[in-house]
């Protein structure tokens, strides 16, 4: 079963475009900008052995990264000759850091690094260069050749002119044996280079990004026109194939046990869940006391008004509050409030077993749904290995051993190759009503971490409050749509303020709103300044308690979107 469970990858049903990773920050976007064309695209890291993948790529790309070619342990792709390149290789198109690696493989004296003015040279041996040559970041000037046909087509549609957007330490300065130059800038005169006969090319400029508005030009060349990927990557050929995959998965008689919360992820995943097993997928949505108002009432309406979807609510509000009391680590919160979650599931697991034991033709609770998106899926992906602990996720990858073990239960993750864009046109397909496919997120912990301090049942009560009038605010201002997520917290300092003639000593609102296509980086909404002064005046007169009201306007990076 596990071998024809992966034949039904997207990569076997799709022509896929294999993007490594260098560890770069933007690796993601190529991915974003190639499904965007219809192609569908995975991300590996560029430890990846080729020659062992059990599906071949219609064509690779080697992202950007922060390392030099110079640096000790600098990343290199696996199994390639360190000399030159093979009459084996496949169609691959190289950006910046990977368009060093490559040269740098092919002859180290291709490649010089980049001096940094004001500060000192690396100590390091490394290729001598032009003292005048220094890290070159931001706009550039590409000025685009006209050779032959062959080497001619990553560029073809393009002026002979176009802006690119640059950002890299080290450069080419002489060009690779075998290759001809196609593109050059100001600073780079290799900017964008072609093997004279094999289908390869390079650029040192990065296309995924916005700045770089001929970005999606020269990645269709490459992924359809030189590759011949067919650009069919649709939702809705997904969708049934991600409903048939878990069908054979599951089989005919285990259930499926899911926590929803009525965000657009436990949505479209109950969903899915729903439309392949029917009655066997069990829904549980857990009130841990820290959630909006009247949230759980609100989607066990929606989830069975439109869905068809039987959610048991578990009230648990006393439990997570008792756990959270005087609990100021943001950590420790997090970590307190997932296996409280997980000690109700396996009670639920429990309860549901029982109730189907005199059921005909059921069988036991063996899977867990889990809603995992791509972002998530990426962060472990690196090169380097997971990437640093910014925040513990009670739902990624955080079933203790205790659960999975102790219960026999398996994850299922049908939305784990997606972004969010992606869930929400999975959501349209499945006829999901769009105020719930639009619905910004909201955390599992929920209020409990957009509380900066101690949890108590008052401050949630009170950042509740708060949060119903600033999103009430924003949809009648008709500007939800355009927000990412937007939420109000609350600061347990505490602020002086005057009421009626009257100190009053009172916490402090903090609203956040901010704009995002796939949530890992993002920017503040802008809003006008009366809206924000109304939103103020009203938290501050109908919530007792609340003495200040701020706006927060901090991107992510460097922040995050949640305040903890």
């Amino acid at each position: 079963m596990t071998s024809k469970i992966q034949d039904e990858a997207p990569h076997n049903s799709f022509d896929t475009i294999l993007v490594l990773d260098f560890g770069s920050q933007t690796s993601h976007l190529i991915l974003r900008r190639l499904r965007a064309l219809g192609v569908f695209a995975e991300l590996l890291p560029c430890t990846t052995k080729i020659a062992d993948l059990t599906w071949k790529p219609k064509g690779i790309v080697f992202s950007g990264g922060p390392s030099s070619v110079y640096d000790e342990g600098s990343p290199l792709v696996s199994g390639m000759d360190s000399s030159k390149i093979g009459p084996g290789m496949r169609l691959i198109l190289f950006c910046s850091y990977g368009c060093q690696e490559i040269a740098w493989r092919i002859d180290s004296k291709n490649v010089a690094r980049g001096v940094a003015r004001g500060l000192p040279r690396f100590e390091k041996q490394y290729q001598p260069f032009s003292d005048h040559f220094v890290a070159e970041y931001g706009h550039a000037d590409l000025k685009v050749s006209k050779i032959n046909s062959h080497v001619d087509r990553l560029f073809a549609g393009l002026g002979e002119e176009v802006p690119v957007f640059m950002s890299h330490f080290d450069k080419l300065v002489t060009l690779p044996a075998g290759f001809v130059v196609i593109a050059a800038t100001k600073n780079s005169e290799f900017a964008g280079i072609a093997h004279e006969e094999k289908p390869i090319f390079g650029v040192q400029f990065h296309p995924e990004l916005e700045h770089t508005p001929c970005g999606t030009d020269i990645l269709r060349n490459f992924s359809v026109d030189i590759c011949g990927a067919q650009a069919n990557w649709k939702m809705g050929d997904f969708c049934q194939l991600e409903i048939a995959r878990i069908r054979e998965l599951v089989g005919d008689r285990a259930l499926v046990l899911g926590a929803v919360s009525g965000g657009v992820d436990s949505t479209v995943g109950a969903a899915l869940m729903r439309e392949a097993i029917g009655d066997r997928f069990k829904a549980i949505l857990i009130d841990n006391g820290c959630m909006r108002l009247n949230e759980c009432d609100q989607v066990k309406e929606t989830l069975g008004k439109h869905l068809g979807i039987n959610l048991t609510v578990v009230q648990a509000g006393d439990l997570f509050l008792s756990r959270l009391a005087g609990v100021t680590d943001p950590e420790k919160k997090r970590k307190i409030i997932g296996s409280s979650f997980i000690d109700l599931f396996e009670q639920e697991a429990i309860r549901i077993e029982k109730e189907a034991e005199n059921t005909p033709n059921s069988g036991k609770v063996e899977w867990f749904l889990q809603g995992t998106l791509y972002p998530d899926v990426i962060e472990s992906l690196s090169f380097r290995g997971p990437s640093a602990t910014i925040k513990t996720h009670h739902n990624v990858g955080g079933l203790p051993e205790r659960m999975m073990n102790g219960q026999g239960l398996r994850l299922i993750e049908p939305l784990r190759l997606l972004f969010k864009d992606e869930v929400r046109a999975i959501g349209r397909q499945l006829g999901i009503h769009e105020s719930l496919v639009n619905r910004h997120p909201f955390p599992g912990p929920g209020i409990a971490i957009r509380i900066l301090g101690d949890v108590t049942r008052e401050r949630v009560e009170i950042a509740r409050r708060a949060d119903n009038i600033f999103i009430s605010m924003i949809k009648e201002a008709g500007l939800y749509d355009q927000i990412s997520q937007a939420f109000a917290g609350l600061d347990t300092n505490r602020s002086v303020g005057v009421f009626g003639d009257q100190r009053v000593w009172g916490y402090i609102i903090i609203l956040r709103a901010v704009q995002t296509k796939d949530f890992m980086s993002a920017e503040v909404f802008n809003f006008d300044n009366a809206f924000l002064a109304e939103v103020s005046r009203r938290i501050c007169n109908e919530v007792e308690g609340v003495a200040r009201v701020v706006y927060d306007l901090t991107s992510k990076p460097p922040g995050t979107i949640e305040l903890e």
